[in-house]
């Protein structure tokens, strides 16, 4: 029984001896991993410059963008890509990648996770990412999961912009216009609508709609914690009830619909501008 009893408190010692150092391997685990992530004063940084010859019409796509976005339109076939990529650390950079692909037809940039390792996801932060882009005018533009502002010149396409988490100002729209879920004020001209008209909806924040002369249109905004208010002398706004509004623009027309807005909308008469114009209109 003596023999059991010590072969007992043998086996419970060298237990904690073995938990003790796990804990202390652990400890030596985090305390490194703490040293890599704070050794990054001066921070990291790279860039990407790319150009792009599109076809009238090609599709732009930009998803899952952790920044903001500007891009300048103009008449040309050029698409030129600059992104500027800023972390606290290489080890930061390395947690995601920024996919740049292209061809005749359309312009594809998104974001995807890097390959590190767990600690590395756990604890690290992710990078910013400025796009900057100068387009041809010609495109359809899809904005997508973007943690920053859109800047954009005119596009004489469709324009579809859904979860944006930062404010939203483009110069000037011919087609349909989709927006949806965006955290932030939108400025938007509206030169031209297709059949389709214009969707808005999911907004936390003001929204000014900025029409071209001569532009019909029918607006129907329901689901509104805000007014709709025009700038127009020649556009009345009807309340039918509290959240609901409607308006009458020129001979009426395509559909404007807004639902879900947690803000005002107006309507003022649209200015003719850049997006560099549109930036100190902020």
């Amino acid at each position: 029984m003596k023999r059991l009893a010590i072969l007992v408190a043998l086996v419970v010692i060298a237990g904690l001896a073995g938990i003790v150092r796990s804990h202390s391997r652990v400890h030596a685990s985090f305390s490194e991993l703490h040293d890599v992530v704070s050794d990054s004063s001066n921070g990291a940084r790279d860039e990407i410059r790319k150009s792009y010859e599109l076809t009238p019409g090609a599709r732009v796509e930009l998803t899952d963008i952790n920044g903001a976005i500007k891009i300048e339109t103009s008449d040309t076939k050029t698409a030129d890509v600059y992104i500027e990529r800023t972390g606290s650390s290489p080890e930061a950079l390395n947690r995601r990648k920024l996919i740049v692909e292209s061809d005749a037809n359309g312009l594809r940039i998104h974001g995807q996770k890097g390959d590190v390792g767990f600690f590395s996801w756990l604890f690290g932060s992710n990078p910013t990412e400025q796009v900057t882009l100068k387009l041809p005018r010609q495109i359809s533009l899809l904005a997508k999961g973007v943690n920053g502002s859109l800047t954009a010149g005119e596009v004489d396409g469709s324009v579809e912009v859904h979860g944006i988490n930062g404010r939203i100002q483009i110069a000037g729209t011919a087609g349909t216009a989709d927006f949806k879920g965006v955290n932030g004020n939108i400025l938007v001209g509206l030169k031209r609508l297709s059949s389709d008209g214009v969707s808005i909806s999911g907004v936390n924040g003001n929204i000014e709609l900025q029409l071209s002369e001569g532009l019909n249109a029918d607006l129907d905004a329901h689901g509104l914690n805000g007014r709709v208010t025009s700038d127009l002398p020649d556009v009345m706004i009807d309340k039918s009830k509290h959240g609901s509004y409607s308006a009458h623009i020129g001979n009426g027309g395509s559909a404007i619909t807004a639902h879900g807005i947690n803000g005002n909308i107006r309507l003022t008469r649209a200015i003719l501008a850049t997006a560099d114009a549109a930036e100190e209109g902020k």
